[in-house]
């Protein structure tokens, strides 16, 4: 069985990466994050994404840590703050994640949600620090179908090359409008707390009596039936934090899991999706 890859900004790259979202906080976990991030790496989830408000830099030092000697290996993902996102800031903020990623190029940056700036001039932004050669490649996080269609009327708005959203099989907003527009245009949608923010909800999802049927059907845990559910979709990653070994591992492991047509119809009977457009879920 092979591994599920997903076309992402011209490249074929692995379907699960690696989130960092609270990595950086604790210098008492440092080593365990940092191992965590080379071992993911290791085990074939070479997109690893962060962001500058993570630990207000401390995400992407960690991040930098662990890719020193293995940048060549990864697909790297940082987000800059709304009000960083346009003019000076823009370009300031962008130095200051590559000085922390100690990288000379970030391969995806992303305006980590809407702001005070104009989308004009982000995407101008985005451009100039496409020629200044350090970003390849510009997308957006958090923004919802409006958003994508007023980017899209702006010149060069078509060259997003992602939108990161909030997506598990609980939080199935975005399949009523968003990911249909996303896929009709090539726009890779990035599936972030794929397994739901820790709290009652995760806990809920994972015990789901239908989640551990199907695990016990495939020899799998809950954790990876549903990240294998999230990437059936066309054109979705999945990017689950993971900050131990052990949880990397387990997360690898998803990319072999092929849930079934059957599979698929009994989860989402469990958890179904909404009829109607409702406001798109931001943690």
């Amino acid at each position: 069985m092979t591994a599920r890859n997903i076309l992402f900004c011209g490249q074929s790259l692995p379907a699960i990466g690696q989130g960092t979202w609270y990595m950086g906080e604790n210098a008492t976990r440092r080593q365990q994050e940092v191992a965590a991030l080379r071992a993911g790496i290791e085990c074939g989830l070479t997109v690893i994404d962060t962001a500058e408000m993570y630990a207000e830099g401390g995400a992407e030092k960690r991040v930098g840590e662990a890719i020193r000697g293995l940048r060549d290996k990864v697909f790297l993902v940082s987000k800059v703050y709304p009000w960083n996102a346009g003019g000076k800031q823009l370009v300031s903020a962008c130095e200051g994640s590559l000085r922390r990623l100690g990288t000379e190029i970030i391969d995806l940056y992303l305006l980590h949600w809407r702001g005070g700036f104009e989308l004009a001039e982000t995407l101008e932004g985005m451009q100039a620090l496409i020629a200044q050669g350090k970003i390849r490649h510009w997308g957006v996080s958090n923004l919802d179908v409006d958003d994508m269609q007023e980017l899209w009327s702006v010149e060069g708005g078509a060259g997003c090359a992602a939108n990161q959203v909030l997506y598990h099989l609980a939080s199935r907003g975005i399949e009523y409008s968003l990911l249909p527009w996303c896929q009709s245009r090539t726009v890779p949608v990035m599936a972030y707390c794929p397994l739901a923010q820790a709290g009652r909800l995760r806990s809920g999802l994972l015990a789901d009596a239908t989640v551990q049927r199907i695990a016990y059907e495939h020899q799998a845990t809950p954790a990876q039936v549903l990240l294998a559910w999230v990437i059936h979709h066309h054109g979705v990653m999945a990017i689950p934090k993971a900050a131990t070994i052990a949880h990397v591992e387990e997360n690898a492991a998803a990319l072999q899991l092929t849930l079934t047509a059957e599979d698929i119809t009994r989860l989402e009977r469990a958890f179904p999706a909404p009829e109607t457009k409702i406001a798109l879920d931001v943690v």
